[in-house]
């Protein structure tokens, strides 16, 4: 009797106040996507259009500074800026030499994020190559992590990695076993048009098998082709495409699982993208300067940290007022055409901009231009295809996307800008999990409880 008792009772809280496990919340970014591949129907995202219609989407969201990968996907979780959360750029300041390494480890994070709250909440979560997760408090984790080459011939692996940082161990024989089948000898990679199928048929694997209630994926072609094609091009739009497939098959995991009714999917992405056509290396100032040699680079004494669209000036010494001074100096006599084609964020427009707080100022290219860590040949040099890495508020290009839908999302409601920021705070909501964060819930996105 006491037992039906209980059961009944668990039956009318579950219907007044939905228990956090009852409720699943699915964040696939794809990266580099661009408001307008839902928005227009010629881009082909049939999947996402529907979602985008049934449910809630942003006109454009503002990304974090720089808008690269692995900082925007780590505000996306952690509801904090950079200068907040720790991860400044893709890769780790270099100026002994760039090895290759990116921010891969989740102890380089600084605050706590939605990992670390569902997992104090109680509740299961699972990441398919999300970055900065290598040994994160994910139960179901096949981590974004790559192994380096060591010598002539051998290419990055990103299966061995794989293997290596999987959490369970038993996770990648078990995705091989029952959703993409045998990956290939060591050296392959996850790379070209398979790499999002293979992500979306994992994390759908791992959908239907364990019921996370925090599934997050991320899947990276659309940015491969824009690196290469721009903004537009056939391999983009098959891309993009392909990545609306990817989104369905998660999307059809949901259902088989018997869960669909109680998921929210939310789909977005890290950033926008620009064509350019023109390189500016500004590592070639500072040799000009005497401040950074390429040949003896541990006699260094300035470094700038070129983010795409953005780069970013780190001194040895914090405190070296003389050769800061002389470096302002030497921007501000370059040639007029050439100012033209960045801006300068000094200390105070960098700490706005909540930026890397290490540096003493950045450059943010204009529409058309990059930077180069090079610090050899001329300052100029062509380029070609896309990037990002801006200034997020400089244009709204380098906006990316954000569409919500199913459990818990109102239907028809349209927001012009968000942050990228504010997409932390829905999902702690919607999970009913416990997180401090620095951005906004929207009320107007959340559907009204039924009584």
């Amino acid at each position: 009797m006491k037992r039906i008792i209980a059961i009944c009772t668990l039956l009318v809280l579950g219907f007044e106040f939905a228990p956090a496990q009852e409720n699943h919340v699915v964040l696939i970014s794809i990266d580099g996507l661009r408001p307008e591949f839902y928005m227009d129907a010629t881009w082909g995202m049939i999947n996402v259009r529907q979602g985008m219609q049934r449910g809630a989407y942003a006109e454009g969201v503002r990304g974090s500074f720089p808008t690269v990968t692995y900082p925007s996907h780590t505000t996306m979780v952690s509801g904090v800026l950079p200068a907040k959360h720790g991860i400044y750029y893709n890769t780790p300041v270099e100026p002994l030499g760039i090895s290759g390494k990116w921010f891969w480890y989740y102890k380089d994070i600084k605050v706590p994020t939605i990992w670390t709250a569902a997992k104090d909440a109680g509740l299961k979560t699972a990441g398919v190559s999300w970055p900065v997760t290598v040994g994160a408090p994910i139960d179901y984790n096949l981590p974004e992590y790559v192994i380096l080459p060591k010598g002539k011939g051998e290419k990055k692996d990103e299966i061995k990695a794989m293997l290596l940082e999987s959490n369970p161990k038993s996770l990648v024989q078990e995705v091989q076993d029952f959703a993409i089948g045998k990956f290939a000898e060591h050296g392959a990679t996850l790379d070209f048009y398979t790499s999002d199928q293979d992500k979306s048929r994992m994390a759908a694997y791992i959908l239907k098998k364990y019921k996370p209630a925090f599934l997050a994926v991320h899947i990276a072609l659309t940015d491969h082709f824009e690196h290469e094609q721009g903004r537009d091009g056939d391999k983009v739009r098959s891309a993009v495409v392909g990545a609306d497939v990817a989104v369905k098959t998660i999307m059809d995991a949901a259902e088989v699982a018997g869960i669909a009714k109680n998921t929210t999917f939310i789909i977005t992405g890290d950033h926008g993208f620009v064509d350019i056509h023109t390189q500016v290396k500004p590592n070639v100032l500072l040799a000009k300067l005497g401040l950074y040699d390429e040949a003896q680079k541990d006699s260094w004494k300035a470094y700038f940290q070129q983010s795409g669209g953005s780069a970013f000036l780190h001194l040895r010494d914090p405190k070296d007022k003389t050769n800061f001074e002389k470096i302002k100096q030497g921007l501000n006599k370059l040639p007029e055409g050439i100012k033209k084609m960045f801006h300068v964020l000094d200390k105070a427009a960098l700490i706005k901009a909540q930026g890397d707080p290490n540096a003493l100022l950045a450059l943010a290219a204009n529409q058309g231009f990059s930077f180069g860590a090079s610090a050899t040949g001329e300052l100029l040099a062509p380029t070609s295809g896309g990037t990002h890495g801006y200034l997020p508020t400089d244009f709204k290009e380098i906006q990316t996307g954000f569409v919500a839908f199913s459990k818990g999302i109102k239907t028809g409601t349209v927001i012009n800008l968000m942050g990228q920021e504010d997409i932390a705070p829905l999902i702690v909501k919607l999970l009913n999990l416990k997180l401090d964060t620095e951005g906004v819930l929207y009320p107007g996105i959340l559907a009204t409880e039924k009584k």
